[in-house]
């Protein structure tokens, strides 16, 4: 994704959840089918990206990623909530609902 659209989606009223994650990481991984649950649950209330750190630097750079998964809920250009690791999806959607 070039960062042009990264900046655009995070910018936007919609809010925007963004999972930083990378190819070799494992715990990132697991968190594929957890982010589809979720999807699921919250439907078009939210857009679900996934940026990867190594092919987006600048990205990962911007929030100070320094592990991942790392996961981060932007609306107007504001970081709502940040966190971590694996989440289970029902938090997730717990965060969401909370900031919607």
């Amino acid at each position: 994704m070039a960062q042009g659209n990264f900046s655009t989606l995070v910018n936007s009223e919609k809010l925007t959840f963004v999972d930083f994650s990378a190819e070799w990481c494992g715990p990132c991984k697991t968190m594929a089918p957890i982010l589809q649950d979720l999807k699921s649950r919250v439907g078009d209330k939210v857009r679900i990206i996934k940026i990867d750190i190594d092919r987006n630097p600048q990205a990962a750079a911007a929030y100070q990623v320094q592990s991942v998964p790392t996961l981060m809920l932007f609306k107007n250009g504001n970081v709502l909530w940040r966190q971590s690791g694996v989440v289970p999806a029902h938090f997730l959607q717990q965060v969401i609902n909370e900031h919607a």
